[in-house]
């Protein structure tokens, strides 16, 4: 019994198919648009990677606000409390 997996043939392309794929794009989208698709995806990376580094920084920013103790006055109210 032969077991058949499509996902075993894909692969990265090689040399050859980046440069059909280069030449594919060039046809559609002429010489001219490409400065500005490729100024598009440098823009939308950019943002990606600023979104990326505001979620580390809160996130990071919020495990620090964990591990601090509260030094507020309900915790001090609990504890007589339970002295009681």
């Amino acid at each position: 019994m032969s077991v058949y997996n499509p996902l075993l043939f894909i692969s990265m392309p090689g040399g050859g198919e980046l440069i059909i794929i280069l030449v594919v794009v060039l046809l559609l989208f002429g010489g001219r648009k490409i400065p500005e698709l490729m100024r598009g995806l440098g823009r939308g990376i950019r943002e990606f990677n600023d979104a990326k580094s505001n979620v580390t920084k809160e996130l990071e920013e919020g495990m620090k606000e964990k591990d601090i103790p509260p030094t507020n006055s309900t915790s001090a109210t609990s504890n007589t409390r339970s002295q009681l």
